[in-house]
């Protein structure tokens, strides 16, 4: 892509994303993630009514009276986004990439919106780039840009490294947002250790093929990460009915996985608006 249409381009993301973050999301952006929790104030002198059992009772028996402790929120969230841009998700136009870099768009402007940090890893077979939390608005545009006109080096998915390069590398609680289709394995090790410190949130960008083969007559389906041929029967019953039945499975246990895990889940295809989905899933938070 020309700078000149990425530009365009870029400047059109931050329109409709400025938008819909000031208009619907900014205001409830903190209050549907569990966020990075509190932190220690000060001690002061205890008054009745006071939780018990923040009494500082180290503090109290120096001074002779009771003294308990007080927290407020920590005021720094870094807002930390997995991008997949392996072949399944980047390959080819529109579809899974834009609802992808769309979302980027989004949720990188609703933590600049608040003075939050953001920052991502872009993922494929192995770590194509890492982008360290920052705030700002040049920082949120040059990494929608990225995102935007990423072209990847590997053509596979590796969920798990991406995960542990992550955990590793987030030292304070965070949110954490995962963008990818999840036609991956091996990650879950790695998403327990990673949800037990941060919100993580796994967003599942399908298509409607994703769901139901069409019928039709025979086609060669390639994998775009591996590269494996096979022979789609369209024109089979069983067939579609098999394939279904595979594409669902893979879902169930998709979302088996991250509920053992307390990672909440939302599904967008390409045929949804994001921006609608992503403003539902954070209503629906928001009345858990």
């Amino acid at each position: 892509m020309n700078k000149d249409r990425l530009a365009s381009r870029v400047k059109r993301l931050q329109i409709v994303s400025t938008k819909l973050v000031e208009g619907i999301l900014a205001g409830n952006y903190r209050s549907v993630f569990r966020g990075p929790g509190m932190e220690f104030d000060e001690v002061r002198e205890y008054v009745e009514g006071d939780d018990a059992r923040l009494i500082d009772w180290n503090v109290s028996s120096r001074l002779g009276s009771l003294y308990t402790k007080t927290f407020r929120e920590e005021r720094e969230v870094v807002l930390f986004l997995v991008v997949d841009v392996s072949s399944s998700i980047f390959s080819g136009g529109g579809g899974r990439r834009e609802v992808v870099t769309l979302l980027v768009s989004l949720l990188s402007f609703a933590a600049i919106r608040n003075n939050d940090r953001v920052g991502a890893v872009f993922f494929s077979d192995g770590i194509e780039k890492w982008v360290s939390p920052r705030k700002g608005k040049k920082h949120a545009l040059r990494l929608i840009g990225d995102t935007a006109d990423f072209r990847p080096a590997g053509r596979g998915s590796d969920l798990g490294q991406a995960l542990r390069a992550s955990g590793e590398a987030l030292k304070r609680r965070g949110i954490v947002f995962i963008l990818s289709d999840f036609k991956t394995g091996g990650y879950e090790r790695e998403l327990s250790i990673l949800s037990r410190k941060h919100d993580v949130i796994a967003v599942r960008v399908c298509d409607p093929v994703d769901n139901e083969y069409p019928a039709s007559g025979l086609a060669y389906l390639q994998d775009p990460e591996t590269g494996e041929v096979i022979p789609g029967l369209g024109f089979s019953p069983a067939f579609r009915e098999a394939y279904e039945d595979f594409q669902q499975l893979r879902r169930r246990q998709w979302l088996l996985e991250c509920g053992r895990r307390g990672v909440s889940t939302l599904e967008i295809s390409t045929t949804q608006d994001p921006g609608e989905r992503l403003v539902q899933f954070f209503k629906r938070r928001r009345g858990a």
